[in-house]
């Protein structure tokens, strides 16, 4: 049972809709929790809706008391409000072995925001600590940590060293560092009371079919998570998920278009 809480995409590339999709190609069973509602399309957001905290609030006890969660990913929060409804129920609740990912989107690639600013302190102060996995793109990352110049693996021991029990700072479309050629994500995790880092790097795919790859990519960790994958499996899992769902995009859309998440069941 992997529960997603996160906005709605009308056009079914990011969000809730694109998280469901992953969920089920994954051969987890998902549910869902909408923190917003999105007016958006592949071309960018145009505006966004939060729902009321207290509906927030009200959906995840009565999911739980129906659907338990093996994990939790969080993505799109919009509001602190919203955030702090999240906190409280994971907080009150001790959902003890449950790993929750935290996907922390806080603009849109077309600059829309995402999370106000009391949101991004709340999400630092109250989610991060709880969060197995953070997974935050360079830019993202740049904002949370407060470091600058792209450094991926000083930002993702810097997001352990604030709470989080593993980073994973995402290259994404963003190019700082090292090779441009090169899709390089650095992981931040600890076994056996040792940190190691680890970079995850495979040739870029040059595709306009990049929208939603955050939301996919920390979704299917929490899928890999629920199965009873170490986190290091669950993200190269993960990774080789999203390069496969860009490489068979279906083309649709005149902006960044959206993914083909449910390849594994098309084969």
């Amino acid at each position: 049972m992997v529960w997603t809480i996160a906005g709605f995409d009308p056009s079914s590339g990011a969000g809730i809709t694109a998280d469901l999709k992953t969920i089920s190609s994954h051969d987890c069973y998902g549910v869902a929790c909408i923190s917003a509602l999105t007016v958006q399309n592949t071309m960018g957001v145009r505006r966004v809706e939060p729902i009321s905290a207290k509906t927030v609030s009200e959906t995840l006890y009565v999911l739980l008391d129906d659907f338990p969660p093996t994990a939790i990913k969080i993505g799109m929060l919009a509001t602190s409000t919203i955030a702090g409804a999240v906190a409280d129920f994971l907080e009150a609740r001790h959902l003890s072995g449950c790993p929750v990912v935290l996907d922390p989107i806080l603009r849109s690639s077309s600059g829309a925001e995402l999370l106000d600013a009391a949101g991004c302190r709340l999400l630092l102060a109250r989610l991060l600590p709880l969060a197995t996995v953070v997974t935050p793109n360079r830019s993202e990352a740049t904002l949370l940590t407060g470091l600058i110049g792209g450094d991926a693996e000083a930002m993702a021991r810097c997001l352990r060293r604030l709470g989080a029990r593993s980073a994973v700072v995402t290259g994404g479309d963003y190019v700082f560092l090292g090779n441009p050629q090169n899709s390089e994500d650095v992981l931040a995790y600890e076994s056996g009371g040792m940190e190691f880092v680890e970079t995850l790097s495979l040739p870029r795919i040059r595709s306009n079919a990049t929208h939603g790859t955050g939301c996919a990519f920390s979704t299917a960790i929490a899928c890999g998570l629920a199965h009873g994958q170490n986190i290091p499996t669950a993200v190269t899992s993960a990774k080789a998920f999203v390069r496969r769902a860009i490489e068979c995009a279906p083309g649709l859309g005149h902006g960044k278009g959206p993914m083909l998440l449910d390849h594994y069941g098309n084969k």
